[in-house]
Formats: structure tokens, C-alpha cells, sequence
């Protein structure tokens, strides 16, 4: 019996010659409408539009529903699923041994800003090449629903218990510790939290993004400034993000003086359209000076607050050598008995 060929349409591949489907992970567990999803969705298609070998990605969580979320994109990629708090830790350690991997931390308000502050704030310090994304939802949603550290100063539960602790800014805490891309999107906002995620896989340093995703469960009621109509109420985003790959340099028109373009080390163009005229994402000091006002405001600022990509990252400052540790020979990583000796003698 002769048969037809297959009409169907071949997928469409990106530059590497890979389908969106290679980029796609296990079958979520996370309640209907999660804003998690939503951002597992757009790392898929950031990945993707990048061109990014999965192979090459280091997947890295701690605990929490977002800590979940890794398995639900690219499960081609490497992961680790660490301690409660403890993933920079695990995230250094990968990078010092491999360098050529692409680190990507997945964290809640819950794992970064209580039980974990004290790593985040010296992972922040040293600039390692990582994206850090924090999937902000303002309570625990894995032990129905208290108050993070992260929840806004009056916000309130389902239960009517007001939060009377003032919040912890991650934002402004990974800026002033050294944080070289610091940015705040809405899951909800698609277009820019792709810019923004485009713009940090070609960022080499710490990349630090809060990603405000409503508790469909527990947060997404009236009276919690997490949740969606919060959101979209009170966003106040501090540019349009356009971002433009060093394989793709194409031209974009904008108004002369309106626009910050910011060259990433490897070539592409991040390019901020200002929506307020004065404001300067290279300033670190005017970054914070912006959250801080923000705050007092009783607005959600989003967008890119801060990015220098000329600071030195965490391998530079220590000389690491460009040939990932992890490749090395054991002949070289492994000092001879005479090496051994003389610095024993050396310790008499």
C-alpha cells in the first residue's frame, strides 16, 4: 500500500537549529494560573530566542514552589535541587569548577530574604555570573500562606492578619552590595520580562531579578499589594526594554536623547527607552534614591534599576584560568609529593 508523505510542517528551529519544544520541561504541579508558570514560560522562550545549547545551562533552586519551577523548562539542562536558602553556595561552587556552564537560580521571597539572606547578600557581593531570579509572591505558599520577609507594610491575608513588618527590597539590597544588573518585572508582563531575561543571559555577572508572580492561592486577593490587580494598579515601569543580540544587530529607530543603549560584554545591545526622563539605570546611587522614593509612593517600580557591565565578576577577581577547572587534567590539579613537601616545610 503506497503511502503519502506527512504534510505537517517542520517545527521552527532558532539559530542553533533547535525547536521550542527542546527547551520545554516536565508537566507543572503548581496551582492553575500560577504566576510561576508564567515565568518558567518566558525563560523558554528567552532560551530559545537566544540560541542557548540547554546542555550548557546549570539549573540551581533551593526550596519553595518556586524552587520547583526548574523542572518545568529545559530538562535537557543540568540541576540541582539544594538546602532551603543554601543555593548560592551550591551556584558558586558549580561556576568556580565549570565557567563555561550558564547559571541559572531559580529562588522565592521566602529561600532568598529569610532563611537564605545571609548567602544572598554575599552572592551579591562577589558578582558571580548567575541569574538569580526571585519569584516574588509575598508568602509561603508551601505552608498555606504566611507573610514573607518580602510583603509590603499593611498588606493582608486572606485571614484579614494585617503584616506589620516593613518589607525587605531585594532590589535595593542586591544593588548596593554589588550587584552588576539588578531589575524588577510582573509575571503578567510578558514583553518586558523577556527583554529582561535576554538582556541577563548576555550580562556576565550577577544578575539579579525580582519577578513580582501573585500566589493565585494565598495572595491574590483585595488587600495584598502581591496580587494581580495590585500589580497592574500601581506598576510604575521606568522604561521600555528593548533588547538587541550581538547575532542580530539590527536597527531600531527611537527619539535622539531618549533612549540609554547599554552594551553588554558580548556584544548585544540593551536599550532602555526612558519613561522618565531623568532617570540613569548606570547610577547606582540615583537606583536605590529611585526605590526608595517608589516605596514611599506606595508604587511597584519595574524595569532595569541598575547595570554596569564593566564590572570585574567573581572568576576575574580571582584569576581563574579560562579553561574550566572541571576540564583540567588531574596531572595539573593534583600538586606532585614534592610540591606537597615544600609546603609542608614551608609551615615548620
Amino acid at each position: 500500500m503506497a503511502t503519502t508523505p506527512s504534510s505537517t510542517p517542520a517545527p521552527k528551529t532558532n539559530r542553533i537549529g533547535l525547536a521550542v519544544l527542546d527547551y520545554r520541561g516536565g508537566k507543572t504541579t503548581l496551582c492553575a494560573g500560577c504566576g510561576h508558570n508564567a515565568i518558567s514560560e518566558r525563560i523558554i522562550d528567552a532560551m530559545y530566542e537566544m540560541g542557548v545549547q540547554p546542555e550548557r545551562v546549570a539549573k540551581l533552586s533551593g526550596i519553595g514552589c518556586s524552587s520547583k519551577s526548574p523542572a518545568y523548562f529545559m530538562n535537557r539542562s543540568h540541576s540541582f535541587n539544594s538546602v532551603h536558602g543554601r543555593m548560592p553556595s551550591i551556584a558558586t561552587g558549580a561556576m568556580l569548577a565549570n565557567r563555561s556552564l550558564l547559571a541559572l537560580g531559580v529562588s522565592g521571597d521566602g529561600d532568598t530574604a529569610s532563611i537564605g539572606i545571609g548567602q544572598f547578600i554575599h552572592l551579591m557581593r562577589r558578582n558571580l555570573p548567575l541569574i538569580y531570579i526571585i519569584e516574588d509572591n509575598g508568602v509561603y505558599g508551601l505552608t498555606k500562606g504566611q507573610f514573607s520577609a518580602t510583603a509590603d507594610l499593611g498588606s493582608k491575608l486572606k485571614t484579614g492578619v494585617v503584616n506589620d513588618l516593613p518589607p525587605i527590597d531585594t532590589c535595593a539590597l542586591a544593588i548596593s552590595m554589588g550587584a552588576s544588573f539588578v531589575g524588577r518585572s510582573f509575571s503578567g508582563d510578558k514583553r518586558q520580562l523577556l527583554g529582561m531575561l535576554k538582556a541577563a543571559i548576555a550580562h556576565e555577572g550577577t544578575v539579579m531579578l525580582d519577578v513580582v508572580s501573585p500566589c493565585v492561592t494565598f495572595n491574590d486577593h483585595e488587600g495584598s499589594t502581591k496580587s494581580y490587580k495590585y500589580m497592574i494598579d500601581h506598576e510604575e515601569p521606568l522604561q521600555e526594554i528593548d533588547f538587541v543580540p550581538a547575532f542580530a544587530d539590527i536597527s531600531v529607530e527611537y527619539d535622539p536623547g531618549t533612549t540609554v543603549e547599554v552594551t553588554m560584554h558580548d556584544g548585544s545591545r540593551l536599550r532602555l527607552r526612558k519613561l522618565e526622563e531623568d532617570y540613569d539605570p548606570t547610577n547606582r546611587t540615583s537606583a536605590i534614591h529611585r526605590l526608595t522614593e517608589a516605596h514611599e509612593k506606595g508604587e511597584v517600580l519595574t524595569g532595569v534599576f541598575y547595570v554596569n557591565p564593566k564590572a570585574p565578576s567573581f572568576l576575574d577577581l580571582l584569576n581563574m584560568t579560562d579553561q574550566p577547572l572541571a576540564h583540567l587534567p588531574q596531572s595539573t590539579v593534583r600538586p606532585g609529593r614534592e610540591v606537597l613537601q615544600q609546603v609542608m616545610e614551608e609551615l615548620r
